[in-house]
This record gives C-alpha cells, sequence and structure tokens, in this order.
C-alpha cells in the first residue's frame, strides 16, 4: 500500500477506536469534525474551496456540520472508503502525491489530541514521503517568516530509516536565519501549525521567538 492509503486506514482504525467526540490538534474540531472534514474534502466540490478560501467559508461549515451528524460508522466508513471513481486523487500517484501528507498530518491531529501520546518510530517509506511533502509545502506555510528558515534532519538519524540523516531544506531566506530540526513527521507538523511537534531551534532568541509565533499552515 502507498503512505497515503496506509495514514488513511490507521487514521480510520483510530476514530473507530476513539468514537465521534474525541479531542483533536484541530481548534474547535472533534473527531467527528474532522472526519466530516476529509468527507467534504473528497466527495463535495461544490463546499471544498472553503477550506482554503474565506469568501466560501460559511458554505463549507454548513456542509461539513451536516456530515458531522451522520451516524459515526456511516462517517467513518465514508472516510476509509476514499473518493469516488471520478475524483482526481483516485488516480493512485495524485492521490500519493497529494494525499500522504494531508492523511499524515490529520492522524497526527487525532493521536495527539488524546493523552499520553508519543511520536511514532521512524519507518522508511513514510519519512521519506513526509520529507518529500515537507520540502513542498513548507516553503508555503512557512511564507510569512520574517527570518530565514532552514528545516533540518538529525544527522543521528539512519539513512536506512529514510533520507540521509542531516538533510536540511531551505524554506525562506531572510535575515537572521532560524533552523529547526526534527524527524520528517515533527517538521511537517510543526510546518503546518502543530505545536505538539517535537523539534529543536537553533538561532538568535528573538528571531526564534519570532519563528514560534508564526501563522503556519495555508
Amino acid at each position: 500500500m502507498s503512505v497515503a492509503a496506509d495514514e488513511r486506514a490507521a487514521l480510520c482504525d483510530l476514530l473507530e477506536e476513539l468514537g465521534p467526540d474525541q479531542p483533536t490538534l484541530c481548534a474547535g474540531w472533534r473527531t467527528r469534525d474532522l472526519a466530516a472534514h476529509l468527507v467534504v474534502r473528497e466527495h463535495r466540490p461544490d463546499a471544498a474551496p472553503g477550506i482554503l478560501l474565506p469568501v466560501f467559508a460559511g458554505h463549507t461549515k454548513r456542509v461539513q456540520d451536516s456530515y458531522a451528524r451522520r451516524p459515526w460508522p456511516e462517517l467513518v466508513a465514508q472516510v476509509r472508503g476514499g473518493p469516488p471513481v471520478w475524483w482526481p486523487t483516485r488516480v493512485p500517484a495524485v492521490g500519493e502525491l497529494v494525499n500522504s501528507v494531508e492523511m499524515f498530518v490529520h492522524h497526527e491531529d487525532v493521536r495527539r489530541g488524546q493523552e499520553g501520546w508519543a511520536p511514532r518510530d521512524p519507518d522508511a517509506k513514510r519519512d521519506a514521503a513526509v520529507w518529500t511533502g515537507l520540502k513542498r509545502a513548507g516553503r508555503m506555510t512557512l511564507r510569512r517568516s520574517p527570518v530565514g528558515l532552514v528545516l533540518r534532519r538529525p544527522e543521528s538519524t539512519p539513512a536506512s530509516h529514510g533520507p540521509p540523516g542531516g538533510d536540511s531544506v531551505v524554506v525562506k531566506r531572510g535575515p537572521d536565519t532560524v533552523t529547526i530540526t526534527g524527524e520528517p513527521g515533527e517538521l511537517l507538523l510543526f510546518a503546518f501549525g502543530r505545536d505538539a511537534a517535537v523539534v529543536e531551534f537553533d538561532g538568535d532568541q528573538p528571531a526564534i521567538a519570532a519563528v514560534r509565533g508564526l501563522n503556519r499552515g495555508l
């Protein structure tokens, strides 16, 4: 299976285990809201634009709330089943490109919304896909940084666990560069605005404070 498919399956298993009313890292969303978001994203082209564009957000919220009220087994089954055959991400290559990051982040939103969470062990296939997605998405989600930003993997990370340890990517050029070090998944979560990420910062303290306070995300 692909990373996107693996993460979707693991997320759905966890949703079934936890039920519809557990917290997530997405502010104001319980597990039912996150599941409804994923269904809207893949099944409602009329409502999907509001996920990113505020002008359409009201319609998207109304549609998402209607899905969130559906029976929980039905809602999770729809997430697990993926998009309809006519949806672009049904094509395996497109689905992996688009959904490996999406499913990883939302899987962690649910995992880390619960008490006692810990980062998952490294996984070669997953970490490689996440690192690729991070290099693509980090420049967008961290574009508001007033200082330079470098994302870097720990040098101690064995190469067998994905891209060679110590690899780095410049996501923002600018003064007072801050280097953020962490495993690919932790860096991705930070880049998408999640504070429950195990990362380390290196740079001047005012610059680090500016990075910590960024509005990170799309």
